[in-house]
């Protein structure tokens, strides 16, 4: 597998809700970052699929290298 695009070098906060499910971008190619918006289609990359375990503010990985997927490690330092 190829690695992912950078979409970016920070993190992006966002503002996740209790219980619903969120699709987390993988390939760095989605226009909705950090979102998937399917711009993966023809790669081996497929979104990552979580649940948010709280309501409130996160701070999700736009550089696509976090160990801590969906959420930013600060892999973005290394870059």
């Amino acid at each position: 597998m190829t690695e992912p695009d950078i979409a970016a070098r920070e993190p992006i906060e966002v503002e996740l809700t209790e219980g619903k499910t969120y699709f987390f971008c993988t390939c760095g190619k989605s226009q909705k970052q950090p979102f998937c918006d399917s711009s993966h289609a023809g790669t081996d990359f497929q979104p990552h699929r979580f649940t948010a375990e709280k309501s409130g503010k996160a701070w999700l990985c736009q550089c696509k290298r976090t160990g801590d997927r969906p959420f930013c490690d600060g892999s973005h330092k290394n870059l």
